[in-house]
């Protein structure tokens, strides 16, 4: 297969100021969203735990329930839609019909499949609450149901967000996915709000199993799912505006699903054992808040002092911040220079790129690491529900966590590595390792003591990533000989001294504040929490900083170079990187590739929550080199149809991509769609 194409005109000046000019808008708009999009979540976690209490049975049930959902569409259907869908959409896209009739086709299967799988799980709700949960009394069990009843058709617009995501991203229009999930935050608030303003909040008003109505089922649980209703729904009205016609249509064969499938097994099996394994994790959480409520039922004080679930799921949410902010941007930007360093066979580049993510990255998530453990206190008091007992469980938890930001980070980038060098296998093996850890450590875990179960998950998951890190370190170096390891543990220690400086003037600043003792000005209301986090946060920075600039620590640079010409949509690669071409800012840009299950395997997952961001556009590849222009068929990213791989002295082998072996053809000329030939006017 040909693959010559007319060289395309250079751009001038205006060309060139034009295209920058409308990419700095799209990445500005795309920022903006998931900042505000993330600060009304925290404000929907700080609302339900006010509305619940954080340490109460109800919101146990009620975070259970709602976390399968996005939990079962990522064990039956989310790697087979970003490994299999994504690729095909992309590629799609770029037909004559920019992918109209083949995008109908996939979205029509989707859909199908989606609704079965949703009706089936929904009316088995029952069998999955008794799957998923450990010690649920009668009550419990049948409150339990009753929110997964409301919250499990939540899987059917899960998976139509994901496509329509993709649909967008392959049509150039980036924003509107990032800005979506901030209708259904601003759903769920509304409904917690009206929640909080008929019943009163928990501390106010207990709410128990005892005085659980069905009102109060919708106004928590059926507000969630209308929720992630609006999302979905509010991308349909960009891709109207695509104009690409998309209608129901039948004829699935010669799609070439299954080929793809087979091509993606590594990377659908380490999302499965990932999500298998978390399950029966989550399982076992389940247990403390089945036996708070036993106690409770005794009249038993020691009950308030049981963590549950629900207490996990925000402190992992708080843990999960300093890397889905910082580490993610830069393992975006840095993959680019790790996939050409791969494509050229250049183990050197590849390690220097790989060192220089790692280096940087950790300025940004050790002290993040330091800063949680330094702020449990107010943190936990803040989200607390008003409750200083639940805000001391929380914190226990987040101090446990915290530790341990830097290797999951540290993990992520690694895993940037394989997936830059098209090899999906050994991540599923270094998942497999992880899996079979948790399941084992979880199993002995539920014999502990009730009160050190969740302290006992959360210690199970800091040292799942540091395990993490050591077992990809042992790959790693078999394909690069070595990582630079002295110069990364340099850098990781001036910066721990930087941040260790930084956590004690922190600790010095919550102590003036009365943070350490029970009657404290920290402790005596969730606004006082606040106020101290918002005085002794911008302390802990500058002690930082300074001490950043006194060990000479040159990452700082580094880390905000990418970061800034992100914002301004352009890549700014570090000077050990070389230069681009001549012109190369100029080139066109090309839509960005999307994600390929890069969020269902190596990090453990501790939040069930639905992350839009596992769905976003993946690597800027807008910035092209000389070898775009053979790189594939369109000279994009994409290899050759008829080869197994055209990533030229690959460090792997001839290993195909997913989803490459499809027709595309004019459009209605498919001869495996047996209505297309009539359908062509």
């Amino acid at each position: 297969m040909s693959s010559a194409k007319p060289t395309p005109a250079p751009s001038g000046p205006a060309d060139s100021q034009a295209v920058q000019s409308g990419e700095v808008r799209s990445s500005a708009i795309m920022a903006a969203g998931t900042l505000v999009s993330r600060f009304l979540g925290f404000a929907k976690t700080w609302l339900l735990a006010a509305a619940l209490g954080l340490g109460s049975t109800v919101n146990d049930t009620f975070i259970n329930a709602n976390n399968l959902p996005n939990l079962i569409f990522l064990l039956v259907a989310g790697g087979v839609f970003n490994a299999v869908l994504v690729p095909q959409i992309i590629k799609a896209s770029k037909a004559a019909d920019r992918g109209a009739d083949y995008i109908s086709r996939l979205l029509t299967l989707a859909v199908l499949v989606l609704l079965g799988l949703t009706l089936a799980v929904t009316l088995l709700a029952p069998s999955v609450i008794e799957l998923t949960t450990q010690g649920y009394s009668p009550q419990q069990k049948a409150l339990a149901v009753s929110f997964a009843f409301w919250c499990l058709p939540q899987i059917f617009f899960y998976g139509l967000y994901a496509l329509l995501t993709q649909v967008l991203n392959a049509h150039g229009a980036f924003g509107p996915a990032m800005w979506a999930p901030i209708l259904n935050n601003i759903v769920a608030i509304a409904g917690l709000g009206m929640f909080i303003g008929i019943m009163g909040t928990n501390a106010a008003n207990s709410h128990t199993l005892d005085t659980w109505d069905s009102t109060q089922t919708v106004l928590v649980a059926g507000f969630s799912t209308i929720g992630v209703i609006a999302q979905t729904a509010i991308l349909l009205i960009p891709v109207f505006r695509l104009r690409l016609g998309l209608r129901p249509r039948f004829g699935w064969r010669g799609v070439g699903l299954g080929q793809a499938a087979k091509l993606s097994v590594w990377t659908l099996a380490t999302a499965a054992v990932g999500q298998l394994a978390f399950l029966y994790v989550m399982r076992i959480a389940t247990i403390p808040g089945a036996e708070r409520l036993r106690l409770e039922q005794t009249g038993d004080p020691a009950a308030g002092s049981l963590p549950g679930n629900a207490v996990l799921e925000v402190a992992s949410q708080l843990y999960l911040l300093p890397h889905s902010i910082i580490a993610l941007s830069l393992a975006t930007v840095l993959f680019n220079r790790m996939t050409r360093a791969s494509q050229d066979g250049d183990r050197v580049a590849l390690r220097n790129a790989l060192s220089h993510g790692l280096r940087t990255m950790a300025v940004a998530t050790v002290f993040g690491a330091l800063s949680l453990f330094a702020l449990a206190g107010p943190l936990g008091m803040f989200f607390s529900g008003g409750v200083p007992q639940d805000g001391v469980m929380l914190a226990q938890t987040l101090t446990i966590l915290a530790l341990s930001t830097p290797f999951m980070s540290a993990n992520f980038m690694m895993s940037r590595v394989f997936y830059a060098n098209e090899d999906a296998r050994t991540p599923f093996f270094i998942q497999l390792v992880l899996a079979i850890v948790n399941v084992v450590t979880a199993f002995a875990i539920q014999f502990l003591p009730f009160g050190q179960i969740i302290f006992a998950i959360a210690l199970l998951y800091t040292g799942g990533n540091i395990l993490s890190v050591i077992v990809s370190a042992v790959f790693l170096r078999r394909l690069l000989g070595h990582l630079d390891g002295p110069r990364i543990a340099n850098a990781y220690i001036r910066m721990g001294y930087a941040a260790l400086g930084s956590a004690a003037a922190g600790a010095v600043a919550l102590w003036l504040l009365g943070s350490y003792t029970p009657d404290g000005f920290a402790w005596s209301s969730p606004i006082a929490a606040l106020v101290s986090i918002i005085v002794v946060g911008p302390v802990m920075l500058a002690a930082y900083l300074l001490l950043l600039k006194i060990f000479r620590v040159t990452e700082l640079s580094d880390l905000l170079q990418p970061l800034i010409g992100r914002l301004r949509r352009r890549s700014v690669v570090p000077q050990d990187a070389g230069n681009l071409p001549d012109g190369a800012a100029a080139a066109h840009p090309k839509p960005e590739r999307a994600t390929v299950s890069v969020d269902t395997g190596l990090i453990p997952r501790i939040s069930g929550e639905f992350d839009a961001a596992s769905f976003r556009a993946g690597p800027d590849l807008a910035e092209q080199d000389e070898r775009s222009a053979h790189s594939g068929p369109d000279g994009g990213y994409l290899p050759a149809e008829d080869l197994p791989s055209t990533a030229e002295g690959g460090l792997s082998g001839d290993v195909p991509l997913p989803g490459r072996r499809t027709y595309q053809g004019p459009v209605g000329h498919n001869p495996y769609f047996p209505f297309g030939g009539r359908k062509k006017k």
